[in-house]
Parts: structure tokens; C-alpha cells; sequence
């Protein structure tokens, strides 16, 4: 592709999670702040929710990388699953096998023994559920009466939700009304800032080997900024294009016309202006 083009050892613009090529941002120092403190207190559930591509994911893992061998994890990445599978599946992340059991009273009786023996050794049962928004109303109240396992002190689990907008929307239904009411911290994840988004192209530049990370103009910066809205997914597919079509030309720099022509072609983008399209 365009590697060496660039002088560059990886792609800087993937789309996949890569830890590698995080761009820590003030807004993301808040919202693992909102996690930290959510989970110090030691009850309720915490509710981050971002658009797509806003770095939930990524914050996810960097909030579990900062958690102490008093922390027993499961983490979730897809529950999108009835109330009986949800409860086996979180069981089996923390190594409790329950699929013997044939009746939700022993499922929960087994479950519960095991969380009152996590807190007899002074260790907290953390729940984390990455795409959140996916979950059936019915899955996300199972999920309340598992937070109601507690101690005269202390619950017996934390729950933190990571979700897209449309998560709100679903806890919204009056179905689940008691679990909104246990929501005791939440932050929603903004995009980047265009000076955010100039440095977030700049660094993962560097990190994939370019020497001053200058490729893009600011002017196409600056476009690519307007376009995307400061979403980082949106931005690295669009820097991706724009970089294949100044490879494409025998271009050392992205220009503005390269990052027009990218949007052109990416669905899901703010509209171009009339005199940019044409």
C-alpha cells in the first residue's frame, strides 16, 4: 500500500481497537475519572454511552487495565442475550460453572453463594458490558435484580454499561424505569475538538513510524475535522482514503482535494458544501 510511500512501518488509520494508538483526550480522562469514582462508592450502576467511534471500547480497556487484583471482571462484549444465557454467561467469566442447574432459584442461589464468597476474601465482582444498547429489556431488568445482591453493607456486584444513545433510549421504556433510578454515575463521550483532531492525526502518525506526523495539510485537517464531526472512527476512514489517493497521485502531502474526494466515497458523513462537491 502506501507504507513505504510515507515512511511508515503500520497503518495508522485502522479501525479496529488498537491500544497502541490511543490518543488520551481530557474528555476521556473524565469519563475513566466518572468510572473510577462510580466505582468507589460501591453501589449502583455507571453508564458511559458515546456516538460510534467515539472510543468506548478502547476506554473499556483502559478502565479494566486499571483495576486491582480486589477486582473480580466479567466483561461482556456482546449481550445480546435473553435473561437465563445473560446469567450463565457472566457466571462462566467469573469462573463459576452453572450449566448443570436447571431452574432460575438454583441458578440464582448458586450465583449469589459465590458472590458472598468473592466478598468474604475483600474482593468487589465488577460486570462490564460493552454495546449495551443491544440488550433486550427484559436482560437489562435481570441485570437490576442481580445488582440486589448485596450484604447488610455492601452489594455484592457493580454494573457499568457502556452503550451507544440509543442505550438512553431504551432505558427510557417504563419497563426498566428501576434500573434508570440505580444509574448513579454517567458520562457522555463527546468527539474530538478540531485542535484534538489535528493532534489525534499527527500522533498516530508518528506511532506508525512517520517521523513528524505532518502528512495532512491543516487545511485538510481542518476539512476532515468538519466532515467527520471529531469522531475518531470517521477520521481514520477518512484519512485512510485520503492517503491512498496522494499515494495514488505520487503525493508526499494530503491535501484538502484528496480529503473531499475521501468523502465522497464514505457514507455517514457530515454533507459536503455545494462547492466542495463540486
Amino acid at each position: 500500500m502506501y507504507l513505504n510511500h510515507f515512511g511508515l512501518k503500520e497503518t495508522p488509520f485502522g479501525i479496529t481497537p488498537d491500544t497502541s494508538f490511543i490518543y488520551w483526550t481530557d474528555a476521556h480522562q473524565e469519563a475513566l475519572n466518572t468510572l473510577l469514582v462510580g466505582l468507589g462508592t460501591g453501589e449502583g450502576f455507571i453508564k458511559i454511552t458515546g456516538e460510534v467511534g467515539t472510543g468506548k471500547t478502547l476506554l473499556c480497556r483502559r478502565f479494566l487495565a486499571t483495576l486491582s487484583d480486589d477486582q473480580v471482571v466479567a466483561y461482556l462484549p456482546n449481550p445480546m442475550l435473553e435473561p437465563r444465557i445473560l446469567l450463565l454467561a457472566i457466571a462462566e467469566e467469573l469462573g463459576l460453572k452453572l450449566q448443570g442447574l436447571d431452574y432460575q432459584f438454583h441458578l440464582m442461589k448458586d450465583f449469589n453463594q459465590h458472590l458472598m464468597d468473592t466478598a468474604a476474601k475483600g474482593k468487589t465482582v465488577v460486570v462490564c458490558i460493552d454495546e449495551a444498547q443491544c440488550m433486550p429489556l427484559e436482560s437489562l431488568e435481570a441485570l437490576r435484580l442481580l445488582s440486589n445482591l448485596e450484604t447488610e453493607k455492601r452489594k455484592l456486584l457493580q454494573v457499568v454499561l457502556f452503550g451507544q444513545p440509543e442505550l438512553d433510549q431504551k432505558l427510557a421504556d417504563p419497563a426498566v424505569r428501576q434500573l434508570r433510578q440505580r444509574i448513579m454515575f454517567h458520562y457522555r463521550m463527546p468527539g474530538l475538538t478540531q485542535r484534538e483532531a489535528a493532534h489525534y492525526l499527527a500522533h498516530r502518525l508518528r506511532v506508525a513510524g512517520h517521523r513528524d506526523g505532518d502528512v495532512f495539510s491543516p487545511a485538510s485537517a481542518r476539512l476532515l475535522f468538519r466532515l467527520s464531526n471529531g469522531i475518531p472512527r470517521l477520521i481514520n476512514v477518512l484519512a485512510h482514503k485520503a492517503m491512498l489517493l496522494a499515494y495514488g497521485e505520487g503525493k508526499a502531502k494530503v491535501g484538502r482535494a484528496h480529503v473531499t474526494l475521501a468523502g465522497r466515497d464514505t457514507e455517514g458523513l457530515s454533507a459536503l458544501p455545494f462547492w466542495q462537491q463540486w
